[in-house]
């Protein structure tokens, strides 16, 4: 499969996409004003202890306090009040932190919605092959690299860069470190590991001495720019060209590349030409599309996504396609383009959290399996840590996607102003039933001479119109007259009960 990233920059934003075969995957985006902050390490301030959650919230500096759960602090020279015997696994939170502490802390999730961030104190810092991870005495292999002898191989070439980095000037305490072997590393060299174990612990070093130089809330360090993320984190054996439309940003990317991995290098190309480099192939379009609430098959089926706080539902229709054999055949072959097309949007939109997909029912048990398998399959291309379970009895299949960032909604969108995010508007009858119930209560609990009324266009023209009569019998009922006036900034659901 031949995979390109594309790297567009502007000085209020930085985006970047993952093209393959033509069709775009992936996109992410950071702005100058809001970057993620997941990898990032802070020095906090535990501003309050919740024993009914077991957990503690932590200033970070940051405009809403952090989130961090008691299985998720760790006995480390970082914490100035050390973890007491028996460890994690059910013990109190007041045992494990109290308010006024400063703890070091790592962002594991971005703040999303009214959420602040999900943080940590099991430390650790990446590079191109490995995560670095100073508090624990483990080795751990990627689960994508599912070949035992390849796995096996990692390990020993880990373990002997790690014994000569302990025998030469590096901290005698290397040893004692743990390493994650992440997916790139998959035909890597005992040169490309040992490169990234002297890189991830001289990083480590100017950290630990940032931890011990103060007591104050700050960030002590800061991950990578999406830019260099890319090359860090997306750059497979498959992608063929890093396409960036920014000079300046290809020198530092070119910089990074010969520092982290010098074969990633001939793969950076700057883009010169005129014509944007999203539109050159089409991922403006694609983003756009991305973000609607319906996805059109090709075969004519669609698909309706609806993001809530609680989950994400998929929802898997035929539409207009109507088959050449029978129904089941046609339901069969709809559910499997869907289960494709639904991997990609979940990695388009980076939907995470609980997503529940509504298939279209099938009676064959066979044609179940192979749905869920070519899901399954389609899945295996995503970065993100996914979980799947079987077709449930009532033809839904449950499955959970790691979520550390805002998805592309969250992040492009804000909540309509006029529905408050509910997506539905209250009918124009609805609201004009509204009004004269709160006339009556208004000519009830006020002395007055007149009722005016202020709305939109749309509620005063059926108020005149369609509901005239029932204004004219309330008039009658109530002994006053009643005056309408457009307000055309109003909403449709807006309106006012002026006594006069």
């Amino acid at each position: 499969m031949n995979s390109e990233i594309l790297v567009n920059i502007t000085p209020m934003e930085t985006r970047v996409a993952l093209v393959e075969n033509g069709v775009l995957q992936e996109v992410a985006v950071e702005r100058a004003r809001r970057r993620g902050i997941v990898g990032n390490i802070y020095r906090g301030k535990v501003v309050r202890v919740l024993p009914g959650m077991q957990a503690a919230f932590v200033d970070i500096g940051l405009a809403r306090a952090g989130f961090l759960h008691a299985d998720d602090i760790v006995s480390a020279p970082w914490l100035d009040r050390p973890i007491q015997a028996g460890g994690q696994g059910g013990q109190d939170i007041r045992q494990l932190v109290r308010e006024g502490q400063m703890v070091v802390v790592q962002v594991i999730k971005d703040p999303i919605g009214s959420k602040g961030a999900r943080l940590t104190s099991r430390l650790s810092v990446s590079s191109r092959y490995l995560v670095y991870m100073p508090d624990v005495d483990h080795v751990g292999v990627s689960q994508r690299i599912d070949t035992e002898e390849e796995r096996e191989r990692l390990r020993q070439l880990l373990s002997d860069a790690v014994t000569e980095l302990a025998d030469s000037d590096a901290p005698a305490s290397a040893s004692r470190h743990g390493y994650i072997l992440r997916t790139v590393a998959e035909g890597a060299s005992r040169d490309d590991l040992y490169g990234d174990l002297v890189f991830l612990h001289r990083l480590w070093t100017i950290i630990e001495e940032r931890i011990g130089s103060g007591r104050d809330i700050v960030c002590l360090y800061e991950d990578l720019p999406l830019s260099l993320r890319a090359l860090r984190d997306m750059l497979r054996p498959e992608v063929e060209k890093v396409r960036v439309d920014s000079r300046e940003v290809f020198a530092s990317m070119q910089a990074f590349a010969r520092q982290v991995n010098p074969e990633m290098v001939h793969l950076l190309e700057h883009y010169p030409g005129e014509r944007p480099l999203f539109y050159l192939y089409s991922v403006e379009d694609e983003i756009s599309r991305a973000l609607a609430r319906q996805v059109p098959l090709k075969s004519g089926g669609y698909l309706v996504i609806d993001q809530t706080e609680a989950m994400t539902t998929v929802d898997v229709n035929t539409g207009g396609f109507v088959g050449h054999s029978n129904l089941e055949e046609t339901i069969f072959k709809t559910n499997l383009e869907a289960a494709t097309a639904i991997a990609r949007q979940l990695r388009l939109r980076n939907l995470g959290g609980i997503i529940i997909i509504d298939f279209i029912d099938m009676s064959d048990s066979e044609h179940r399996r192979q749905v869920l398998r070519t899901l399954e399959k389609a899945l295996e291309r995503d970065r993100a840590k996914t979980g799947i379970t079987t077709v449930s009895q009532l033809g839904l299949v449950e499955m959970t996607r790691k979520r550390t960032s805002e998805s592309l909604g969250q992040i492009l969108c804000e909540p309509c102003p006029v529905c408050e995010g509910r997506g539905r508007l209250k009918s124009p009858e609805t609201v004009c039933y509204d009004i004269m119930r709160e006339i009556l209560r208004e000519s009830r609990a006020f002395e007055c001479e007149r009722i005016l009324v202020l709305a939109s266009q749309l509620v005063i023209d059926r108020l005149l119109d369609e509901d005239s009569s029932n204004v004219a019998d309330l008039e009658e009922f109530i002994g006053r007259p009643i005056q309408f006036r457009v307000e055309t900034l109003y909403s449709q659901e807006q309106y006012d009960i002026i006594p006069v």
